[in-house]
């Protein structure tokens, strides 16, 4: 696989985000080949945006492929209302059809599956990006701001005007750690970078991650301005802050999976720097193979440097002749030398 993670020991497969499949409507899903009667089935509830979105969700889904083809299980997956008002009724929708373990994907799900675990206490839950709240659910977390502060040191060391930017798609506690990082990132190697932030939306407003043509005009006014080089976190409208670096002749960095191998359009593909990894693959599989051996919730997972749960795609050799740095920032990371923070 062209694009892996720096110094990582495995690199399994994950989709890229700037999708161009909407949310669904209405619950929809798909369920592999019959599993024997009583065998591992294993169940997930997509984020708005659905499979399709190439990023976020497609790595989920490629760790729930994992599991289908390494672990023999029998998988489903289902997709929320556009509005992710539905999350709590997916949920029992695979508890009733008898899977177990059963895994919620993105942290909106949190209150919904603390229900879903009290309702069905003989199941264990997982949810991506938020905190275990029940004995039968497992947190599965990432330090995202570590990941990004590798990209906020690229982006910087690239930048020969120390003129870059961050796109937000929802301005709450979570984006705000890619923030965090990246600006870290870029200030310990020009102290006196101009750093361009916008958010699409408020915080409870989830439309800022299915907005290509906000991410766009956020972009564009940033690359106006003279940013080099615009890092996002902001789901499907990644795909308008590509499309915005390609028509200004600049770049820009993916989030969550390898963009540049997942973005059809070439003439986007090209302007993708690198993208900071986010190994919601891993996170999934790891957890179903867990489950598998007697493991039980209660307890939180966090994917960070240290464990390769984060880091920067290499796809393109972009970053390449940078890497020792990046290598060393990673270092300095893992070993405590530098503490990142998670709050801007």
């Amino acid at each position: 696989m062209a694009g892996v993670l720096l110094m990582a020991a495995a690199a399994c497969g994950g989709s890229g985000n700037g999708g161009d499949t909407s949310a669904s409507t209405a619950p929809s899903g798909g369920t592999s080949s019959e599993a024997s009667k009583g065998g591992l089935k294993v169940g997930l509830a997509f984020d708005v945006g659905g499979r399709g979105d190439k990023s976020f969700n497609d790595a989920a889904y490629a760790g729930l492929e994992k599991a289908k083809s390494e672990l023999k299980a029998d998988i489903k997956e289902l997709s929320p209302a556009a509005d992710g008002s539905n999350r709590g009724e997916l949920l029992r929708q695979l508890a009733d059809a008898g899977y177990n373990p059963i895994i919620g994907v993105g942290f909106a799900y949190g209150e919904d599956i603390k229900k879903a675990a009290e309702e069905y206490p003989d199941i264990q839950f997982a949810v991506v990006d938020s905190a275990s709240n029940a004995p039968n659910v497992t947190g599965l977390l990432f330090a995202e701001e570590q990941g990004s502060y590798l990209a906020g040191v690229a982006a910087a060391t690239k930048a020969k005007s120390g003129h870059v930017g961050f796109v937000g798609g929802v301005e709450n506690d979570l984006i705000k750690k890619f923030e965090a990082g990246f600006v870290a990132g870029v200030k310990s190697v020009k102290a006196d970078a101009k750093i361009d932030v916008k958010y699409l939306t408020p915080d409870g407003d989830f439309s800022g991650f299915k907005a290509p043509d906000k991410g766009k005009v956020a972009a564009e006014k940033m690359f106006q301005d003279g940013a080099e080089i615009v890092y996002h976190a902001a789901g499907d409208s990644g795909l308008g802050v590509f499309q915005a670096a390609a028509a200004a002749g600049k770049k820009a960095i993916g989030v969550d999976s390898d963009q540049r191998q997942t973005v059809k359009e070439a003439n986007l593909q090209s302007v993708i720097m690198t993208s900071m990894l986010k190994r919601v693959d891993v996170a999934v599989f790891e957890f179903v193979k867990a489950f598998q051996g007697g493991a039980k919730g209660g307890s939180n997972t966090v994917y960070d440097l240290k464990v390769d749960g984060v880091g920067l795609s290499t796809t393109g050799g972009e970053i390449d002749d940078i890497k020792d740095k990046l290598d060393a920032a990673k270092k300095d990371i893992v070993d405590g030398k530098i503490t990142v923070p998670s709050k801007p």
